[in-house]
Parts: structure tokens; sequence; C-alpha cells
């Protein structure tokens, strides 16, 4: 029987071919870099990749994924992302991308424990009891699960603006703005938040770095 994973090697060829009709110098220009102004922190999950769902291009978006598109601190591989996007690649626009329906979110929701995720999952915790008042008042628990996901991505672009990799760049006049979006899974419609951070104002004076 043929291996499942062979299509994906057929859709690559396809793929190749498909740009190189449409400009036979695509992937030599695609090789001498990459020039992205947007650095995307999304979730894992395979129904929400970036390029697809914003209508882009290869070499347009950097992207970073994780479950339940988290910023926490202490987590090196998007901190190091996040320092090459901005110091390097020189991106003007942050977005934070969750998505309704979120896997991570409704389990971060009960008191089940799924193993090691546990771990991860806590951060989205510390967010409902942030907000717990307004959430506990949500008796639908999909529009309470909804409202949840809005604020974990809020609650993620504000990490962001609090690390020393963003304030050292508005520190040195760089123009760079965080945004939170949620995508829709079932309209493919994307829903901007009322959420902008670009500058160390946005955030509270413990959070401020002297730099």
């Amino acid at each position: 029987m043929e291996k499942s994973y062979k299509r994906l090697i057929e859709g690559n060829r396809l793929f190749a071919l498909s740009k190189q009709f449409d400009d036979p110098e695509y992937f030599k220009k695609l090789s001498l870099g990459q020039t992205p102004e947007y650095l995307w922190v999304g979730c894992s999950d395979s129904r929400v990749p970036a390029n697809e769902i914003t209508g882009t291009e290869s070499g347009e978006i950097f992207v970073h994924r994780n479950i339940a598109n988290l910023v926490i601190h202490t987590d090196m591989n998007l901190m190091s992302v996040l320092e090459y996007a901005v110091n390097v690649l020189g991106v003007k626009q942050i977005i934070v991308c969750g998505h309704y329906g979120c896997g991570g979110v409704r389990a971060a929701m009960s008191n089940s424990s799924f193993g090691l995720v546990d771990n991860w999952l806590r951060n989205i915790k510390d967010v409902y009891h942030e907000h717990k008042k307004e959430l506990d008042e949500i008796t639908d628990l999909e529009k309470r699960t909804d409202r949840l996901t809005e604020l974990n991505v809020i609650d993620q672009a504000k990490n962001l603006a609090k690390t020393r990799i963003v304030q050292n760049a508005w520190q040195s006049g760089k123009k760079l703005e965080i945004h939170g979006w949620v995508y829709g899974m079932t309209s493919g419609l994307i829903k901007e938040l009322n959420t902008l951070y670009d500058e160390k104002g946005d955030i509270e004076n413990i959070y401020h770095y002297e730099i």
C-alpha cells in the first residue's frame, strides 16, 4: 500500500511546478533572503496556517506557533524567534492570532489532567482567574470559551510588550506594533480585537525596563 506521506511529496512537486510556471525566477528570488514585515505568533492547530488564511506568499510572514498561541517569558524558543524577528529581520508588525474552537483553551477551562501539557495550559488558567467575574457570568459554555480565547490573545499580546526585546526596539525609535486577532473557524474570517501596543506607556510601569 502506498505510504500516505507520499502525497505530500507529490503535492510539493506540483507546488514547485506551479510557482515556476507563473514565475521562472520565483525560487531563485526567494533564495536570496527574507524581509518579512510581520511576525505571527499563532496556534499549532493544523487548520490555522498563517499564509493561507491571510492570502500572503512565502517570505511575507515570519511564523512561530505553539499550543494556544502563548507568550511565555521562559520559552527560549519564542524569545529567540522574537529577538531575531525584531533585531535582525526588522519586522514592523507582530500579530498574536488565536482561533475560536481552540482545544487548548477548552482544556484549560476544565479541571481534567491531560499530562505534560497541563504545565503549559496553566498560563491560560491564570488568564481565566484574572477575568473570572466576567467569564463566570457567561452561562453559554461555547460563548465563554470564545471570550476566554479573546482574553488570552489580549494577554499574550501584552506579554510581548513586557519583553525587553520589544521595549528596546521602541526605545531605539523603531516603529513596532503588536496586534491581537482571532480567526473564526466556521467563517474563515479574522476578527481584530481592540488591542494595540506600540509604546511602553501601553503597559503598567512595573514592567518597564530602563534601557
